[in-house]
């Protein structure tokens, strides 16, 4: 029973990355990004606009959070989100991080989402500034430190297919490892 987390800031290629292993390695795929994305349109708001709600209701990310944590404990899955390698613990097998310069990560986001470099900045920036925050505040996490991670990769200095082989065969090395000690 594997449980990976691939965390990051908005732009890296968690969710790309995240898809790519579950399905090569026929695991589970859950994605807090997109559950937060479901609970803002059932609200018809923005996702901007309910990361601001989110600061004044910590209700919301602790439901995000609990359902993180309740996919790690059913376990075979890949848990896709910012703060995904905390919230499943030591349930966690493998913790990546993925990084990437900011340009690079609002250039992406512009073109996934179709919008201006200036609307992706000043839209990535304020979501991430809030989320920042509310970790602080509810859980104590400062999502800067990097040190409970077994894996960053900067996802700038390869295209999409070479980051995801990088990962494959991490995954691979600690599948064979790991059934070796059994």
């Amino acid at each position: 029973m594997v449980v990976i987390t691939i965390s990051g800031l908005h732009g890296t290629g968690k969710t790309t990355q995240a898809k790519f292993l579950a399905k090569r390695f026929g695991l589970r795929y859950v994605s807090a990004g997109e559950i937060m994305r479901k609970m803002a349109e059932e609200r018809g708001v923005s996702l901007e606009e309910f990361s601001r709600m989110a600061e004044g209701d910590s209700a919301i990310d602790k439901q995000i959070d609990e359902r993180m944590i309740s996919e790690a404990e059913k376990g075979n899955v890949v848990l896709d989100g910012r703060l995904t390698a905390w919230m499943a613990g030591e349930r966690a097998d493998i913790r990546i991080l993925l990084t990437a310069p900011l340009n690079i990560r609002v250039k992406r986001i512009a073109e996934r989402e179709s919008k201006s470099i200036e609307e992706a900045l000043k839209d990535t920036v304020t979501r991430e500034e809030s989320e920042k925050k509310r970790f602080m505040d509810i859980y104590g996490i400062d999502v800067d430190d990097c040190s409970m991670f077994d894996v960053v990769v900067n996802t700038s200095l390869w295209d999409e297919k070479t980051v995801g082989k990088v990962l494959e065969l991490l995954v691979e090395a600690y599948l064979a490892s790991s059934s070796e000690e059994k």
